[in-house]
């Protein structure tokens, strides 16, 4: 795996965690009166770095961020908070499962093949 492909993919797990962690805020606050939920979007702005190179992947940071208040969001849905977490942690998970194989083929390579 290249430099920025390594970078991109580490930025990108911190991002999903802390998405993972906006979600069980917003889950564990649902009944809280005026809570108003968090988020984490940082897909388009890693791609955007990504386009600048390792620098610039290496210097971005995912941030939380809060939802105004409007009607739509008056209250925490637990239905899309949950199918959220259900698809981060999956996204999560195939990150996780990208590395382990890339590791896997540099033990191989570092063994002679074995």
């Amino acid at each position: 795996m290249d430099e920025l492909s390594a970078i991109v993919v580490t930025r990108a797990l911190d991002g999903l965690a802390m998405r993972a962690s906006a979600i069980s805020q917003n889950i564990a606050n649902a009944n809280s009166p005026s809570y108003l939920p968090f988020k984490v979007s940082f897909e388009e702005q890693l791609r955007e770095a990504a386009a600048q190179g390792v620098e610039a992947v290496r210097h971005f940071k995912p941030e939380f961020t809060r939802l105004p208040m409007n009607r739509s969001n008056r209250e925490v849905r637990l239905d899309l908070e949950m199918a959220s977490a259900s698809h981060t942690a999956l996204r999560y998970a195939a990150l996780i499962e990208v590395l382990g194989r890339q590791m896997q083929i540099a033990r191989t390579a570092v063994r002679g093949g074995q």
